[in-house]
């Protein structure tokens, strides 16, 4: 690396190269294809700019091109990168749905690095307002998630469009048949980075309760109000459930705002925007929504509903336990949770202990989607109650 971006990451408070780092800087700054697979937050957005801040001189055309599933994460990584050029004068956008493409427009005629979801670059293709025939750098970052979105073909009617020679990085959590299936069609001699993804059990506590249905809203009050200064993020499968939750806590004076795919992007930005700055504590969303995100300070992740595997499991608690510091996973299960969780269960790396469901008082909710009512008062529970449901995935 030159002397101006070493000098950079200090100022950064960088003090060593993480596992992704480490592997893959080296062949990024040689100019090698890479797939890598890596977690959220391991530092793969240094890897995948460091080629572009040592090597791009502008020219008037976009010449890196940055592909990722969300909105919010593109948002995530033009920011970063734009820190890391530091006193660069390098020119990079982000560009995706829900907001005036106009602007867009007007901005990309001067654009050295774009960073966006694929359908709103495919639109601006289509309008013939991008062109992509000088790409010298491509990524695709949580390539995954870009397939699990159905965004497929998209990916793969833009990568046509960029030139053969170029510079090629996809990242993912896991390598696909369909991650492979691009990487054999689109890179050259790529070398595969493989960093795997765990939870620290020395820094991240996890634990699960066993509630009813009719409980487990009254249960995620609780235990909120109990660390009610922490910095917390609740996750759901569905829209309808983060809404859901949203407002019930609005009623109660919770601190928490709700964001997901359904809300326009000028309000999910500046949601986001509040949860850095620590405005509000409580960061309800999808796992679509919160895909990719790096947010500080994060103590506490809630699985209001439980992911369906392992790895979306470590993608979600990966939020938390960062940078040295401890934090806590706390998952919720009901009675439709528990094939998911047993699926979760069977990762022998994740250590989730099992905790007695505390006395809690019953909250009436709005809009519940679970249609049974419930007779439970904030009843003291029996010691055998809470045994016999623990023995359910041991």
């Amino acid at each position: 690396m030159s002397k101006e971006l070493v000098n950079v990451l200090k100022d950064f408070g960088f003090k060593e190269p993480s596992e992704i780092q480490e592997k893959a800087i080296p062949l990024a700054l040689a100019g090698k294809d890479i797939i890598g697979s890596s977690a959220t937050g391991s530092g793969k957005t240094l890897v995948f700019a460091s080629p572009m801040i040592e090597n791009l001189i502008p020219n008037s055309h976009v010449q890196g091109l940055i592909l990722t599933p969300t909105r919010e994460l593109a948002e995530q990584v033009m920011t970063t990168i734009k820190r890391f050029f530091d006193k660069k004068k390098r020119n990079i956008l982000a560009i995706y749905g829900g907001v005036n493409i106009q602007e867009q427009i007007r901005k990309l005629y001067n654009t050295d690095i774009v960073v966006g979801t694929p359908g709103r670059i495919l639109d601006h293709l289509n309008r013939r307002t991008l062109n992509l025939r000088s790409v010298k750098f491509l990524v695709l970052d949580e390539a995954d998630r870009m397939f699990d979105m159905g965004f497929h073909r998209d990916v793969e009617k833009i990568l046509s469009q960029c030139p053969t020679d170029r510079q090629t990085m996809m990242f993912s959590a896991t390598i696909s048949d369909d991650l492979d299936y691009l990487a054999k069609k689109y890179t050259r001699n790529p070398i595969k980075i493989s960093v795997n993804s765990y939870v620290d059990a020395s820094q991240l506590k996890q634990i699960y309760y066993d509630v009813s249905d009719e409980e487990k809203f009254s249960l995620l009050i609780h235990l909120l109000r109990e660390d009610k200064n922490a910095l917390s993020m609740v996750f759901c499968r569905t829209r309808k459930n983060v809404d859901f939750l949203a407002k019930n806590m609005e009623t109660l004076g919770i601190n928490s705002k709700a964001i997901h795919g359904g809300l326009p992007q000028n309000r999910r930005i500046k949601i986001l925007e509040e949860f850095h700055q620590k405005k509000i504590n409580v960061l309800i969303c999808t796992d679509v929504a919160g895909r990719g995100l790096d947010i500080k300070g994060v103590s506490h992740v809630y699985n209001y509903d439980i992911p369906p595997t392992s790895e979306d499991y470590i993608h979600r608690v990966g939020r938390t336990a960062r940078a040295g510091k401890d934090g806590k996973a706390v998952s919720l299960l009901s009675n439709k949770d528990y094939e998911n969780f047993r699926n979760i269960f069977k990762d022998e790396s994740l250590k989730i202990t099992a905790e007695d469901v505390p006395n809690i008082q019953f909250i009436p909710t709005k809009k519940s989607y679970s249609p049974r009512r419930s007779n439970f008062r904030g009843r003291p529970r029996d010691n055998r109650y809470n045994q016999n449901r623990k023995r359910r995935f041991r």
